[in-house]
């Protein structure tokens, strides 16, 4: 699929269904084994500072917070989530496949240990956390739950006449 229309139609819905999926499943998980969840506030200070010229804190929780970070933060949530379901859109035949859609998921989890995570000042794939492989294998479920959900958006959005 190359045309842009066509990609940003299916890529929005199947993003949104996508990032909620992986939203529900932290819930979950959060609640069941009793862990803290990513605090999207965070996210959206770390947004909320770039303009500021600064882009790694060590950590976010020792800088200041902005206003409307909550926003920023959820808001960049699901825009990413949005932008992560065009490139499957992009380059894989549609509908794709369950496995495209988790090796997607499973893809996009180089931007948390590459990007957010350092940004964060929380090294590169949560190297300076106290638990670094835990936070590994919750960054990698978190991201195949991703995956899920991509593939359960492209599902309902081909299901429809």
């Amino acid at each position: 699929m190359s045309d842009f229309a066509a990609i940003f139609g299916h890529a929005v819905p199947v993003g949104i269904v996508a990032t909620l999926v992986m939203d529900a499943v932290a819930v979950l998980r959060g609640r069941i084994l009793r862990t803290a969840t990513l605090d999207y506030r965070l996210v959206g200070r770390w947004i909320g500072h770039m303009p500021r010229g600064r882009f790694v804190h060590a950590p976010i929780t020792a800088s200041p917070p902005v206003p409307g970070e909550a926003v920023i933060g959820w808001t960049a949530h699901y825009l990413i989530g949005i932008g992560f379901a065009a490139g499957l859109v992009a380059i894989a035949d549609w509908p794709p496949s369950a496995g495209a859609c988790l090796l997607a998921g499973l893809a996009t989890s180089t931007a948390p240990f590459l990007i957010l995570q350092p940004g964060l000042g929380l090294g590169i794939a949560a190297a300076k956390t106290p638990a670094p492989n835990a936070a590994r294998r919750s960054t990698l479920v978190t991201h195949l739950s991703f995956g899920l959900g991509l593939y359960l958006g492209v599902a309902m959005l081909s299901a429809l006449p």
